[in-house]
């Protein structure tokens, strides 16, 4: 009865994915990371050490949530399946030219997220709790002065990362414990629900020191084993950076040829690293930076994007294209792709190693789409009421994908994430005057060898936080 009801569904959901994804998403987001590199005067090149130093600096101690805590929180969300599964399905598609495109995006990626972040910092506040929140929904409101546009971008954040991807996330991850251990998926799931639940119910803060202690954990593990055969083929390596290259311009048949790797790996690589969805910035602004200037978290989250795909994307390419699995795939694409490279090279155990791999990746994305999702819950109301009838809901929906495919909630969620990008994307334009004048007041501060600090009330293009909580944290800076 319901059927050609949900198959129109499905094919409307389908388009619109294919307009977003296809084509309008990758060029705004391309252009967008153009113009903020060009007017940013390439920082992600001229001060990528100053930002790697902000954060490890950022493990100090402080009052809050640290910048590196945010940094983890970030990378839980950023780092997934996408990592391993969507390298291979860009390879698969577009050829090993797609990673030199996906190296691109990010690159570009970083001066987005930079900017995003920084104005995440300038628009945040403080509440009931003395928790710092904000992100796209704030300095739309404060900002520009839309509410209506903040409660657009919550709506769509708190569907894509509330919902269907913890509900995609606990998918893959009883799936990966079934298929290599034979785990029932339902005491799987009541596993992963109570975890979860333990970590949600915490807030920001429990959010935070998990996500400190497994991104750290998991990066390691899978960079190390991607070192492993790295070594192992080093005599390749030249040779496939230059089948990446030479495949990415057309000059090497590959799949897909140019025009194909090139939208293959651009829209893997802002799948992965997030620059300019605005989802990022929610936790950005929950740090108590270090130093105490909105630009520092920019510089922070810039880095980010750059340990997602240039470093950890990386990895996988390497596994892939080193281990000469290109040459006979079969039937073998996403995941499975990588688990018989890393099965060739390592033997049959690595398919063990995969799943623990994919279980910590998805666990930490969990929680940290979690907080993304909570900070605009408390954007839209105040009520700790709804605030936990919301925790409820996210369990349930991370109960029900781990039972049940929902691939129709998955493709509903790209939607959801495409049109919250674009919301994110004009809000951040409008924008940037602020963004490029607190930047330009933290590189000044930076050449006068000073520790930068931050006063709102000193840029008269700053509107909405005149009495913010900058302007009280300077207060009580200069009484120290």
């Amino acid at each position: 009865m319901f059927e050609p009801l949900i198959n129109a569904v499905e094919s409307t959901i389908n388009a619109v994915n294919g307009v977003l994804w296809g084509s309008l998403l990758i060029y705004v987001l391309v252009a967008a990371g153009v113009l903020f590199t060009l007017r940013l005067g390439f920082i992600q090149f001229r001060l990528f050490g100053h930002g790697v130093k902000l954060v490890l600096q950022g493990r100090e101690k402080v009052n809050g949530i640290s910048s590196f805590q945010v940094f983890c929180t970030s990378m839980a969300a950023r780092v997934g399946t996408g990592n391993m599964a969507g390298v291979a399905v860009a390879i698969t598609v577009g050829g090993a030219g797609a990673i030199f495109w996906m190296w691109l995006i990010a690159l570009l990626g970083m001066a987005t997220a930079f900017i995003e972040s920084t104005l995440a910092q300038v628009y945040k506040v403080k509440d009931s709790e003395g928790q710092y929140r904000g992100g796209p929904a704030y300095y739309m409101e404060k900002g520009l002065g839309k509410k209506w546009m903040g409660i657009l971008f919550s709506i769509l954040l708190i569907i894509a990362f509330g919902f269907a991807f913890n509900a995609a996330q606990a998918n893959t991850m009883t799936d990966a414990l079934n298929n290599a251990f034979g785990f029932d998926k339902t005491l799987v799931g009541l596993v992963i629900v109570m975890a979860s639940a333990y970590i949600i119910c915490g807030g920001l803060k429990k959010v935070a020191r998990a996500s400190e202690l497994i991104v750290p954990v998991m990066a390691v593990a899978y960079l190390a084993i991607a070192l492993v055969v790295l070594v192992i083929n080093i005599d390749q390596v030249p040779a496939a950076l230059t089948l990446i290259v030479k495949s990415a311009f057309g000059w090497e048949e590959a799949a897909g040829g140019a025009m194909g790797a090139m939208m293959a790996g651009i829209a893997r690589g802002l799948f992965s690293n997030e620059a300019g969805m605005g989802s990022a910035a929610n936790i950005a602004a929950s740090a108590t930076p270090n130093p105490n200037h909105p630009a520092s978290q920019g510089f922070v989250q810039m880095i980010g994007v750059f340990v997602d795909t240039i470093v950890i994307c990386s990895a996988s390419a390497a596994i892939i294209l080193l281990s000469g699995v290109l040459d006979n795939p079969g039937e073998q694409k996403g995941i499975g792709l990588l688990q018989l490279a890393l099965s060739n090279e390592l033997g049959g155990w690595s398919a063990y190693f995969i799943a623990f791999a994919i279980i910590l990746f998805c666990f930490s994305s969990i929680i940290a789409n979690y907080s993304y999702a909570e900070n605009n819950i408390m954007f839209l109301t105040k009520s700790k009421k709804i605030l936990y009838i919301f925790r409820g809901l996210v369990l349930a929906m991370v109960m029900t994908g781990s039972v049940a495919s929902l691939q129709l909630v998955w493709n509903f969620a790209d939607v959801s994430m495409g049109l919250m990008a674009l919301v994110n994307i004009a809000a951040i334009v409008m924008l940037s005057k602020v963004a490029f004048a607190v930047v330009k007041d933290y590189e000044r501060q930076i050449k006068q060898g000073l520790v930068p600090t931050f006063d709102a009330t000193q840029f008269p293009e700053i509107k909405g936080v005149e009495s913010g909580e900058w302007s009280d944290e300077q207060s009580a800076t200069n009484k120290s």
